[in-house]
């Protein structure tokens, strides 16, 4: 077995335990995310984990932390389309990048460790399921700027489209084996949007 040689960058240790723990969840599920199963997957002693982790609640948490700052850098991209190409395709392509294999993973795995979620609510200032408020957030926050461009109704919700486009959002690509095409997800931003894109012409 190989191992992590003394001397390894701390970054790059630890994504290589976040690189397996991906795995395992994307394949196996939450319930066989362990801090043996994690080390085994990334090819190292079972000690490196604890190296630079105080427990595994520490490095679950740094990893969810990790898929949300992935997040900000989406919402970055988002913010930029905002009066580019249609509402319904710029929110069916952060749709289909939000929840990756991964992603869903994880929601999956915060909803599965109560230990983890305290932990998350405390180091984050989101309500809600840690990573699915983010995601929220960062809809809500397109939407209100396409309401300002005028491409959306100046009455329009915001904070309710968005969390009506993440909870339909993930209920279509969890709990499924195959992934749902951009087709599929555009019908359901459609659906949600369609009243407020159609009475901004009004």
């Amino acid at each position: 077995m190989n191992t992590v040689p003394t001397g390894v960058h701390i970054r790059d240790a630890r994504q290589q335990l976040f690189d397996a723990a991906e795995r395992i969840l994307v394949r196996d599920g939450a319930g066989a995310l362990t801090s043996r199963a994690v080390t085994a997957e990334a090819g190292v002693a079972k000690g490196v984990l604890h190296r630079y982790f105080a427990d595994f609640d520490a490095f679950l948490l740094d990893l969810v932390l990790d898929r949300i700052a992935r997040i900000e850098g989406q919402a970055v991209s988002l913010h930029r389309s905002a009066g580019t190409g249609t509402v319904t395709g710029n929110l069916t392509e952060a749709l289909l990048d939000l929840f990756d294999p991964v992603a869903v993973a994880i929601v999956g795995l915060v909803i599965f460790r109560d230990e983890l979620r305290t932990r998350l609510r405390e180091a984050t200032s989101a309500a809600g399921i840690p990573v699915l408020a983010e995601a929220g957030a960062m809809l809500a926050a397109y939407l209100a700027d396409e309401c300002e461009m005028g491409r959306i109704a100046a009455d329009a919700d915001v904070d309710s489209l968005a969390l009506s486009l993440i909870g339909g959002g993930h209920l279509l690509f969890a709990g499924r084996p195959d992934r749902p095409d951009a087709e599929a997800v555009g019908a359901l931003v459609n659906t949600i949007t369609a009243d407020v894109v159609q009475r901004r012409l009004l």
